[in-house]
């Protein structure tokens, strides 16, 4: 489905007759159920697009919005048309055909929200997702004493899942008493963590983990619904901790540990980018790393009605020419 936004232009602004003024925003659906969290409530696309609108919306340039779901057969005739409909093209959230992202930035400006850190052809913004994984499991290791971490992973091939990953990897090899008790992949909606609950349980009779570290919320969520329906007690038994800060977490009983990560922020920073570059064609891409926060609330084991609210140190605290 492609939707087109339009922001009516001020007086003040004049048309330029060379270009369309029109940006392309490509977001990538993961697989998932279709009465799911994220799909209720969009919450990561919503708030990535209120800062896409925020940038343009003195400029009077429009949205033209089509999805992208990564499954082999899919038409892709509206994809490759929209390079000769627009100026620049936003993709989110990452996971895209090399060739075909490739193929793109020959015709057009392309930025990357949410992309690998290690592109090099075109812009990426994407937040910090190493250090803030690395934080969290550190907090968990260092402040509540865990040393069996099971990991509920993210949609294998996509890069923000990967440098949560990587960043759990280090505490464990900086922590070498602390093991990974059991990794399952999940496909970033609520249900596949429920499903993931139901797989630690299983696979852990004899010795449940004492932490599950999840690579989004909505999985996270799901652990916590799927343990606590067992009767496992949340964080007394096992700790449960999620990943970008979506409103459902704070809900949950107790309420979710995560790391903060900032989806305007990318919205604006990703479009400030690809305006830069429609108006300097030649400028070198670039990768930036936005910062992240660590929120600690209960489901870690920290104390009931905790809210803390810290400032993760950036591994790359400066944008990456």
């Amino acid at each position: 489905m492609v939707t087109r936004y339009h922001v009516t232009r001020p007086a003040r602004v004049p048309a330029r007759s060379c270009r369309e003024e029109v940006i392309g925003f490509i977001c990538i659906d993961c697989p998932g159920q279709p009465l799911d969290i994220e799909n209720k409530n969009p919450v990561y696309t919503d708030k990535v697009l209120r800062g896409v609108e925020r940038r343009i919306s003195g400029l009077g340039w429009s949205l033209l919005i089509t999805h992208w779901n990564g499954e082999a057969g899919q038409d892709l005739s509206r994809i490759a048309a929209m390079p000769g409909k627009v100026d620049g093209i936003l993709i989110s959230i990452g996971s895209f055909p090399a060739r075909l992202l490739e193929w793109m930035a020959t015709r057009v400006p392309v930025t990357v929200i949410a992309g690998d850190p290690a592109e090099r052809e075109v812009d990426v913004v994407a937040a910090d997702n190493r250090s803030g994984s690395a934080a969290i499991v550190t907090h968990l290791v260092e402040d509540h004493g865990k040393r069996r971490i099971y990991h509920v992973d993210g949609p294998p091939g996509m890069p923000d899942p990967a440098q949560r990953r990587s960043g759990l990897l280090q505490v464990l090899r900086d922590h070498p008493a602390v093991r990974l008790a059991g990794t399952t992949h999940g496909s970033n909606y609520a249900e596949s963590g429920l499903a993931a609950g139901r797989r630690i349980l299983a696979e852990c009779r004899g010795e449940l983990p004492d932490a599950v570290v999840a690579a989004n919320d909505q999985m996270a969520i799901g652990v916590l619904r799927s343990l606590t329906a067992a009767g496992i007690r949340i964080p007394e038994q096992v700790a449960v901790a999620g990943f970008d800060d979506i409103s459902p977490g704070s809900r949950c009983e107790p309420p979710l540990t995560t790391v903060h990560q900032p989806m305007r922020m990318l919205g604006e920073r990703a479009c400030d980018r690809l305006l830069e570059r429609i108006a300097t064609p030649g400028l070198p891409p670039r990768v930036e790393l936005l910062p992240t926060e660590l929120v600690l609330r209960e489901s870690c084991g920290c104390p009931p009605g905790t809210l803390i609210r810290r400032p993760i140190e950036r591994e790359n605290p400066a944008p990456l020419d």
